[in-house]
C-alpha cells in the first residue's frame, strides 16, 4: 500500500476529509440553532409559530449575567404583547402594514425598535457608559475639533428646530454618541451623532431624517445625565422612521 494508506479503499486524506464535512455540517446546525435564540418564539402575523422541527430545534435557554446585576435567560417563550399599531395592506400573511396615526411612533419598518431592558449601559468598570460632557469633566471636545455647541439646528425641510445644547459622549470609545438639542419650551431631545452633519462654514448642524417641527415628539428620556437601552432605540427608531415617514413623498416610488 502507498504512503498514508490505511487499507486498499480508505488513506487518511479521506478520514480528514470526512471529519471536516462531519465538522462544517455540526456548525452549520449550531450555528442555526444559536440563530434563534434572540426574537424567538416567532409570532407571524398574530398566530404562535416557534420554528422549531426535528433537526433544527429552538435550543435550551442559555442564561447570561447582566453587568448591571441580575440575569437574562434566552430564549424565554415570551411573546412581544406591544400592541400592533398598523394594519396589513393585503389578506396574504406577509403583507406589507401600513401605520395607524403616527407612523414615526408606530414602532413599524425603519422605526421598529426592540423591548431592550430599561436600564443603562455601563462600562467595565461599572460606570454610565453615556453621558453628557457636562457630566463627566474628564472628557472634552479636542482643541482641534469643531465645537458644535451652540449651533442651530435644522430639519430637512431647512427650518430651525433647535439649539446644540451639550454632548453626550461614550466613555468605553471615546466618542460622542448623541447631541442634546434643545427645543421650543425648554425642553431637550437627543439627536444621534450619525444622524446630524455639521456645516462648519454655514454654522449649523442639519438633520435629513426629520422635519422641524417632530424634534417635539422625539422619545424622552427619564433622566436627564443618562439613558437607557430602551430609551436609545426608541430613539434611534424615531429617527429612522422618519427617513420614510417625515414627508408624504417619501413613501412614493424613487422613479
Amino acid at each position: 500500500m502507498e504512503t498514508g494508506a490505511i487499507t486498499g479503499y480508505i488513506d487518511v486524506a479521506q478520514v480528514v476529509l470526512y471529519v471536516f464535512w462531519a465538522f462544517f455540517f455540526g456548525l452549520v446546525v449550531y450555528l442555526l440553532r444559536e440563530n434563534k435564540r434572540e426574537g424567538y418564539p416567532l409570532d407571524p402575523d398574530g398566530g404562535r409559530n416557534d420554528i422549531g422541527d426535528f433537526l433544527l430545534p429552538i435550543p435550551a435557554p442559555k442564561t447570561f449575567h447582566r453587568p448591571q446585576g441580575g440575569t437574562y435567560s434566552v430564549p424565554d417563550g415570551v411573546f412581544d404583547t406591544r400592541p400592533i399599531k398598523g394594519a396589513p395592506l393585503e389578506r396574504f400573511p406577509g403583507a406589507p402594514i401600513q401605520p395607524t396615526g403616527n407612523p414615526m411612533l408606530a414602532a413599524i419598518g425603519p422605526g421598529s425598535y426592540t423591548e431592550r431592558a430599561d436600564v443603562p449601559d455601563v462600562t467595565f468598570e461599572g460606570r454610565t457608559r453615556i453621558v453628557p460632557l457636562r457630566s463627566d469633566d474628564h472628557y472634552e471636545i479636542a482643541p482641534g475639533d469643531f465645537d458644535p455647541r451652540g449651533l442651530p439646528v435644522r430639519g430637512a425641510d431647512g427650518v430651525r428646530g433647535g439649539t446644540i445644547a451639550d454632548v453626550w459622549v461614550d466613555r468605553s470609545e471615546a466618542i460622542a454618541r448623541y447631541y442634546e438639542v434643545e427645543i421650543a419650551g425648554g425642553d431637550r431631545v437627543l439627536l444621534p451623532v450619525p444622524l446630524a452633519r455639521v456645516h462648519k462654514r454655514d454654522g449649523y448642524v442639519g438633520v435629513k431624517s426629520i422635519l422641524a417641527a417632530h424634534f417635539a415628539d422625539v422619545p424622552r428620556t427619564k433622566s436627564a445625565e443618562q439613558l437607557t437601552h430602551l430609551e436609545e432605540d426608541k430613539i434611534c427608531a424615531y429617527y429612522g422612521g422618519g427617513t420614510l415617514y417625515a414627508t408624504p413623498d417619501r413613501l412614493g416610488p424613487l422613479l
